[in-house]
Parts: C-alpha cells; structure tokens; sequence
C-alpha cells in the first residue's frame, strides 16, 4: 500500500499536458492584495488570500472524475492529481494525499477544537485542512475548496 502511494505522489507528472511547463514549489509568488483581487474571482480572493470556505456542494470540482490535476487557482502549482481524490461525502473535493512538496501547513483554532490548515507553498493560498479520517492506507483527507483549485485535464 505504501508502494501506491510513493507511485501516485511521483506519477503525476504523467498526466501533465506537453503543453503545460508547471512553475516550481520554490519560484515563489508574491502579489498585493490589489494584484491578487485582479487576478482572482470575489469568491477565490476570500478562499485563497482571507483563508475562507466554501460552501459544501456548491464547486463543480468536487464531482470532477476526469484524468488530470488540480493546480493550485492563485498560482497554477500542481497540488494534487486525480488518482488522489475520492468522494469523501462531504461536499468538498478530497484526496487522500498530494504532490509532495507543494503544501505548507499551520494549526487553526477559528472553530473551538484545533485543526490543520493547508496552503500552496508558492503563493501561500489557503486551500482547506487535513483531517486523520481519510480511507487507508494514509488515513488523510485533504479537505479543498474547490474555488482554491483549478483542473487541468490530462492530454
């Protein structure tokens, strides 16, 4: 089981587009709020900048079944890839784990009982938490809004 994981988290670079260079976790992206507010919809400036949520069953990602992957909306950094995401039920797109190297994380306390924010480690945006109830053999549940992400399908 450990063996499909390693494979997934390294074979996502097989569903990358030729005509798709992704940008590098380390080539980090820094923008104003005015920039950002530019760049981004209402709704992913409040998720991705001001740490934000969704509502459930509101982002069409979260029924996406096509090969390929989420790139992080702020920055189009490869995040995660379809063989990582399952239903989870909850109304958000999940994935039970991601690309390696491509996520910060920071304890949160905005809702009583502490939690672990996840962001893009090239621009910072907020993409959701990770939760220990994801299926085996990792156990995760990468909780996204689906507004912090953008699919790209593979050629």
């Amino acid at each position: 089981a450990t063996a499909d994981i390693d494979r997934i988290q390294t074979d996502w670079v097989k569903l990358l587009p030729a005509d798709f260079a992704p940008p590098l976790p380390a080539d980090t992206l820094e923008l104003s709020d005015q920039e950002w507010r530019r760049r981004l919809s209402p709704e992913a400036f409040h998720v991705l900048r001001q740490e934000g949520t969704e509502r459930a069953f509101t982002s069409p990602l979260n029924d996406e079944k096509g090969r390929g992957l989420f790139l992080c909306a702020g920055c189009e950094l490869p995040l995660f890839s379809s063989e990582m995401k399952y239903d989870s039920g909850t109304g958000w797109p999940s994935f039970f784990t991601h690309i390696p190297g491509t996520m910060g994380t920071k304890r949160d306390f905005k809702l009583v009982w502490p939690r672990t924010e996840y962001h893009c480690v090239r621009c910072g945006g907020h993409q959701g938490h990770v939760f220990s109830d994801g299926p085996a053999p990792t156990n995760e549940r990468w909780c996204n809004n689906g507004v912090a992400l953008r699919f790209l399908p593979s050629a």
